[in-house]
């Protein structure tokens, strides 16, 4: 691919992701319905993904979940994400046929009799109203059963998780985060009222024609590998979740790359902003996430230093730490030490004064409405120590 061409592909995914500031001051849940939903592993991700697009504080966007305008659940590969309401159905259907729990249950002899009683009981168990899991547990008494020392092998010490996972994905229950907050892995459940499926029509293969519609939406022009690794989809239904949406080759020597026509039109006219638009985001941002190809979006200076003695054997498929981006390319990677209320950072190129801005202001809002940038929820300041010395040497710092 022709650099100026790459380039410019990179400019065109930053503005679709509106991290060029286009959607500054808009409503969370707009943000995510137009640049796509926000991976959440109990780190800072959704967070810096809102203030990122918007400008979002860490209150505006804990208000939304509190109101409910955008929500944690389970969605695309029954990965969880941050979902705007108008999305709540889709994902959960997006979801649905890969849910783990109980693929993991049969092997270990429960039975959908048994799953079913448990599920009556969690039920009952939440009537009066929201209950941590341990709480679900006593109520449902009899109902949950131990899976003993195989079962521990297999990451299921109880029945609990399945019925939990099945009722969730089914729209009859909700996780509630614990303080209201994104960046945590505790929370209680809650029966959901209105169940959000309640309305939604469209068969298997219409769901994912949705779902490759909003895809190619937030991050097009992309490959049908790329939506399919987002989506799980297998090859040929993958593309058959494409085909009806009838979308345009990149006109470029050896892409393979689709966009929708009308976006064809737009990216033809699209000039490279002539100014750094720096933007600090996590590691599993939407604008390396949904396409998964650090290479179309990393200078390949950029990848060699950020390949570990761990990795040196492995192609890097994801961002070993939080990201700096500058129109679409990753100019850069960052972590957060609690410990002096500081970010370290290198950068693939020049410092200058508006980059050290942009860090110092994401080094600020940390510290005021975060306290912490974990990147998921087993992240932790001990476990960062070696990440932050490392980035500290190669930057000379």
């Amino acid at each position: 691919m022709q650099p100026q061409l790459s380039e410019k592909l990179c400019a065109w995914w930053s503005h679709r992701q509106a991290l060029d500031g286009r959607l500054n001051g808009a409503a969370p849940a707009e943000v995510l319905a137009q640049t796509g939903w926000a991976r959440s592993v109990g780190g800072v991700g959704p967070y810096l993904s809102l203030r990122a697009r918007a400008g979002a504080s860490r209150q505006a966007t804990d208000a939304a979940v509190g109101a409910l305008a955008i929500h944690e659940l389970p969605a695309a590969r029954n990965c969880t994400y941050v979902v705007p309401a108008a999305d709540f159905a889709l994902a959960l259907k997006a979801g649905a046929d890969f849910a783990n729990e109980w693929k993991t249950a049969r092997k270990l002899g429960v039975t959908g009799k048994e799953i079913a009683r448990l599920r009556e009981a969690v039920l009952q168990a939440l009537v009066p109203g929201p209950l941590e899991p341990e709480a679900i547990r006593e109520a449902a008494g009899p109902a949950v059963r131990s899976l003993g020392e195989a079962g521990k092998k297999k990451g299921l010490t109880t029945t609990l998780p399945v019925a939990l996972e099945q009722l969730q994905s089914e729209g009859e229950i909700r996780r509630v985060p614990a303080n209201g907050r994104l960046d945590q892995q505790r929370y209680s459940y809650t029966l959901w009222r209105p169940n959000p499926l309640a309305e939604w029509k469209l068969s298997p293969a219409e769901t994912m024609v949705e779902l490759a519609r909003r895809y190619f939406a937030w991050t097009g022009p992309a490959t049908v590998a790329e939506f399919q690794w987002f989506s799980a989809l297998g090859a040929k239904a993958a593309k058959a979740a494409i085909e009806p949406l009838g979308l345009a080759p990149l006109p470029a020597p050896d892409s393979d790359r689709l966009m929708f026509r009308e976006d064809l039109e737009k990216f033809t006219s699209f000039q490279i902003p002539r100014e750094p638009q720096y933007r600090l985001v996590s590691s599993i941002d939407a604008i390396s996430l949904l396409r998964r190809n650090l290479k179309s979006i990393v200078e390949p200076a950029g990848l060699e230093r950020m390949v570990t003695r761990e990795r040196a054997k492995a192609e890097l498929m994801d961002l070993p730490s939080h990201a700096i981006v500058d129109r679409g390319r990753v100019v850069g990677i960052w972590e957060y030490d609690p410990a002096t209320e500081s970010i370290a950072w290198l950068a693939f190129l020049a410092r200058n004064r508006e980059l050290e801005k942009a860090v110092a202001d994401t080094e600020a809002y940390i510290r005021s409405d975060l306290g912490d940038a974990r990147a998921f929820s087993l992240d932790s300041p001990k476990s960062r120590v070696p990440r932050l010395a490392a980035l500290r040497q190669a930057a000379g710092r």
